[in-house]
């Protein structure tokens, strides 16, 4: 079998080289072939076995909170009907005691519009909890602005409208 000059030469040069110098050769390619083993096949499932319990924990957090929020979407489907004037009065009355004077309700068809001016955020997120949960209305439109206030609580208010969705008639 002819092998190329490049190797022919390397032989040569393999053959004229002392035990010792063989040897060594050997040792450093036993090295450098198990790096590359090392580095391609096990580093790789061993820092996986080290992240796996991080994970598993990052995962079973995330399952309860998926099966808290089935557990509030399966009781908000069990909720009786609302009714659009008990809806609206359920709306109104949320607006009343959470936003106050911050917020503006009119009506238009099946469709409610709060204009909000210096509402503060908690107040808007606490409000909008209880238009879903208690009114059944859900946003269908948000034009706001996140304004900060230094003398609101958490310093941030809002400014906009907000068009809920309500029950229909």
């Amino acid at each position: 079998m002819n092998l190329p000059p490049s190797i022919q030469s390397l032989q040569a040069r393999w053959a004229q080289l002392a035990a010792r110098e063989k040897t060594l050769l050997g040792l450093a390619a036993g090295l450098v072939l198990t790096t590359v083993l090392w580095q391609l096949s096990l580093a790789p499932a061993l820092a996986t076995l080290r992240t796996a319990d991080t994970q598993a924990r990052l995962l079973d957090a995330q399952l309860q909170q998926m099966r808290t929020m089935q557990t509030q979407a399966q009781a908000l489907q069990q909720q009786p009907t609302l009714g659009f004037d008990e809806a609206l009065r359920a709306l109104t009355l949320a607006t009343q005691q959470t936003l106050g004077s911050t917020a503006k309700l009119n009506m238009a068809g099946d469709r409610a519009s709060i204009t909000l001016q210096g509402a503060p955020a908690d107040a808007l997120a606490q409000w909008l909890a209880q238009a879903r949960l208690n009114a059944r209305a859900v946003p269908a439109e948000a034009r706001l602005t996140r304004a900060a206030l230094p003398g609101a609580p958490g310093g941030v208010t809002w400014n906009g409208v907000l068009v809920m969705q309500l029950p229909t008639r």
